[in-house]
């Protein structure tokens, strides 16, 4: 099982926790919603939970807990600009279907 960053990912993780001043590394998880039943939720970590676990990736920690981890094992994350729009992007090799506005997907 395992998680993976792009380097972009990677570069906008660590440089975002050298100007937030601390943190551990990224926390991703899933929860169900939307109109295809799960999203993706992704914050910085700043501590570690029992359930986590935790991979290294590129240099930045990964932590996933024990539930969400069957849904998105083997997911690559991405960090993409388009224009004035940049966000983290998912290529989860689980999921099945995807709403159409692509916020919430099915495995």
């Amino acid at each position: 099982m395992a998680i993976f960053l792009t380097q972009s990912a990677a570069d906008r993780v660590h440089s975002f926790l050298a100007s937030r001043g601390h943190g551990l590394g990224l926390r991703l998880a899933v929860r169900k919603t939307g109109c295809s039943g799960f999203a993706y939720v992704i914050n910085y970590a700043d501590d570690s939970q029992p359930e986590d676990i935790v991979f290294e990736n590129r240099g930045v920690k990964v932590f996933v807990d024990k539930s969400s981890l069957p849904l998105i094992d083997g997911t690559e994350v991405d960090f993409v600009k388009h224009g004035l729009n940049e966000a983290f992007k998912f290529r989860n090799p689980n999921v099945k279907g995807e709403c159409g506005c692509g916020e919430s997907f099915s495995v």
